[in-house]
């Protein structure tokens, strides 16, 4: 991993120099970047985003399409990249959620809508296309061990309301022509006086934008908000398909560079599943 400031390509691509710098911890669950609060000569300051692995650098270029050609007040100020850097206005000052209110969670409900509406990104991978990585119930059936081991569920229970998620998540529309952010949660949202603003762009997609919402609320819940079924009461599959995918995440061992990454896999899935049951007509698990 390259760890160093990047301080000769800042100057290079903002023309502008450095004259401070203090490295930021991220509200995330992955370790592949660097993150910077960056002072310049000029008494502007910038975030900075530092891809430290070959991965991370693909995902930052996904970002850069977003930035440079989607426009909405839901969008960061984008102020250039370079290879495996990427310049953003600073948020610092911005106010990140939790605590969550109606009137907050209406605002990002707008938000999505407005993202959702955005002109399509050639480049863009589509959400149906990434549905045996998505709709994770087929792997939770060729080997339940994992799942099982969290302790979210009994044998007999999953015997029992496997088939009905696999046909749910089956059937869960995820093609569309919508622009997805698809990791929507606190740590990615801020807000300022013109409305919540979304970071973090590095798996955006083309799919049904109801999507977005459906993967927002067990995280939602989980920081105070409402039920997910209060916010979304016919999710039409969609909460079967976010509850296998963290059911075929949660158990297994953390991937490199996020080590929290299944803890947190593990509490969404113990709102998600819930969910899913209580829509599909099965028992609690």
């Amino acid at each position: 991993m390259r760890k160093s400031f990047p301080q000769a390509e800042l100057e290079r691509l903002l023309r502008e120099r450095v004259v401070g710098f203090d490295r930021v911890a991220s509200g995330g669950y992955g370790r592949v970047n660097a993150h910077w609060l960056v002072r310049l000569g000029d008494g502007r300051s910038v975030f900075v985003k530092h891809a430290l692995t070959p991965e991370a650098e693909d995902w930052l270029q996904t970002e850069r399409l977003v930035y440079e050609h989607v426009r909405g007040r839901f969008m960061p100020a984008y102020l250039g990249a370079h290879d495996a850097v990427l310049v953003l206005e600073d948020l610092s000052a911005a106010d990140w959620p939790p605590p969550w209110s109606s009137q907050r969670i209406d605002l990002v409900l707008r938000m999505l809508s407005d993202v959702r509406s955005s002109a399509q990104l050639p480049g863009l991978p589509r959400l149906a296309d990434m549905r045996s990585a998505i709709v994770g119930w087929p792997i939770v059936a060729d080997d339940p061990g994992p799942m099982l081991s969290t302790g979210i569920c009994s044998a007999e229970w999953l015997d029992a309301a496997l088939p009905v998620l696999l046909r749910a998540a089956e059937e869960a529309e995820l093609d569309g022509d919508d622009l997805l952010h698809a990791d929507v949660r606190s740590d990615n949202l801020c807000f300022k006086e013109i409305g919540p603003v979304l970071v973090d762009w590095n798996i955006a997609c083309i799919g049904n934008g109801d999507f977005d919402v459906a993967f927002w609320l067990p995280s939602l819940r989980l920081e105070g908000g409402p039920q997910p079924w209060d916010v979304f009461p016919d999710s039409a599959g969609l909460a079967a398909a976010v509850a296998g995918f963290f059911a075929a995440r949660a158990g297994l061992a953390p991937p490199a560079g996020a080590p929290t990454v299944r803890e947190f896999q593990l509490r969404q899935l113990e709102v998600a599943l819930p969910w899913a049951a209580r829509e599909l007509g099965q028992a609690s698990p």
